[in-house]
């Protein structure tokens, strides 16, 4: 019996097989049973049935007397069973009374799919069985192919299977952290703003937000934050922090208690390696252009001032949000005039590497920062995005992209 063909022969029995895992075995053994080049008389399929300590008879082929529906092997009784984990493939003589009635007196056993445990002790959960007139070396050979192919199958149904599902969790929460992100553009008593956030992966940690409350028309928060960790973790605490946010927008008095109550609300959820960095900053319809903030541990936000040219950072006034529930934040202001613009970035922009490690850095960023002043929000966001790609694009390793552009028109 040539094994390589007749492991091409198995897989090609499997690629026409859908359905599930019992169809999958029944549809093989059916099929080997008729296959001329391997002399088996008839076969079994047995799966275990872990809630019973036994294994129950999946399906029955071939010249055999017929078996009573769902007959059961204890595995107590049945040492077959406990020796194929350690053995592999089994010639055995038939042992059990009624199987020996129905003419079953020699046969060959292998084991298929990922082992289980039941009380401390290794099982498959199916078992094939098969009948010849004599049992041959080369069929014990042929049944170590069938299970090796049919496990591997098995595996890869599987994996297949939870790919989709990840697949549509991941899909589910990708929609989950757009709800969470506004429209990219909005307006406040003649400030323009826009911001675009780009997750490195499907789903990432940074946000932004436009927050209002229902009774105060007179002033509006923007807020940029950066989760630490990746990927779905990072998701779930953007989510967190920007719903706590929205909520307790309605209830806020000062600026600095407001954030102080987030920052116990995440040391007291998440674990402390869990924090994120966050820029909270308040417009007002002040005709000084007023804007007080709270920058968390986040990237210093950039102001440039459109008549003398100058940079102003707005740095920390307290700690990461998350790992010091005690932290006490202040308040700080300064003040945005005609042409002004305000930069918010998480460190994704910054820490930007190209191919010879080289960072895209604050310098940079402030350089075309200067250039694109007599644009857009929405131009300078999406050419400063555009600048930061380029410079990243030959490197594996990246991290979300998040920009908030505030520009005073008036």
């Amino acid at each position: 019996m040539d094994q390589h063909k007749l492991y091409n022969t198995i897989k090609l029995m499997i690629e026409e097989t859908s359905g599930s895992e019992e169809d999958l075995l029944c549809h093989v053994l059916e099929s080997i049973i008729r296959h001329e080049a391997i002399p088996i008389k008839g076969g079994r399929v047995w799966k275990l049935d872990l809630s019973s300590d036994s294994y129950r008879l999946a399906t029955q082929m071939g010249e055999m007397d017929p078996i009573k529906k769902n007959f059961r092997l204890k595995i107590a009784d049945y040492p077959l069973f406990l020796q194929l984990p350690k053995k592999g493939t089994i010639v055995q003589t038939e042992t059990n009374k009624y199987l020996r009635e129905h003419g079953i007196k020699l046969y060959s056993a292998t084991g298929v799919g990922e082992k289980l445990k039941l009380k401390g002790q290794d099982l498959y959960p199916y078992v094939i069985a098969i009948n010849a007139d004599y049992m041959r070396q080369d069929m014990t050979y042929a049944l170590n192919i069938i299970a090796s192919v049919l496990t591997s199958a098995l595996q890869n149904r599987r994996i297949a299977t939870k790919a989709l599902q990840l697949e549509a969790d991941l899909d589910k929460a990708r929609e989950i952290q757009k709800s969470i992100l506004p429209q990219h553009e909005f307006r406040f008593n003649g400030y323009d703003i826009y911001g675009v956030s780009i997750p490195d992966r499907i789903v990432g940690g940074d946000f932004f937000d436009y927050l209002t409350a229902t009774e105060d028309k007179d002033r509006v928060s923007i807020v940029i934050g950066d989760a630490a960790s990746k990927g779905l973790s990072a998701a779930a605490q953007a989510l967190f922090v920007s719903g706590a946010l929205r909520m307790g927008i309605e209830y806020q008095t000062k600026m600095n208690s407001y954030i102080g109550k987030i920052n116990r609300l995440v040391n007291r959820t998440f674990s402390a390696e869990q924090f994120i960095s966050l820029f909270y900053a308040e417009l007002t319809t002040s005709e000084k252009g007023l804007l007080f903030y709270v920058n968390a541990g986040h990237s210093n936000p950039i102001l440039l001032h459109d008549k003398t040219g100058e940079i102003e950072r707005l740095t920390a006034t307290g700690q990461l949000i998350g790992p010091f529930p005690n932290e006490k934040y202040r308040i700080e202001f300064t003040t945005m005039s005609k042409g002004d613009i305000l930069l918010l970035f998480t460190d994704g922009i910054t820490e930007a590497f190209n191919g010879e490690k080289e960072m895209y850095g604050e310098e940079r960023l402030i350089q075309i920062l200067k250039e694109l002043k007599r644009r857009s929000p929405k131009e300078i966001s999406q050419l400063i995005l555009e600048d930061v790609q380029k410079h990243n694009r030959m490197v594996e390793y990246s991290d979300d992209k998040t920009l908030v552009v505030i520009k005073k028109t008036r």
